[in-house]
């Protein structure tokens, strides 16, 4: 059987923890586009040391989380 909330033979990827600094620099950006290029995203990823998939992935929840506020 399976283990409580896992998945089969495959681990997932642990949640990442966004400081406070790296929040506030993503928030500025999505108020200014809502969506990010290549080039854009990835000299974001660099500025904030995080990876293109984790920004990439932060402005698909936030563009969702607003789309449910309006």
């Amino acid at each position: 059987a399976e283990a409580a909330g896992g998945t089969r033979g495959r681990q997932r990827r642990a949640r990442t923890a966004f400081t406070s600094e790296q929040v506030c620099r993503l928030e500025k950006t999505f108020q200014r586009q809502k969506y990010l290029g290549g080039s854009e995203r990835r000299k974001l990823a660099a500025a904030l040391r995080l990876s293109e998939v984790q920004i990439k992935t932060w402005f698909q929840n936030r563009r969702m989380k607003l789309k449910r506020q309006i």
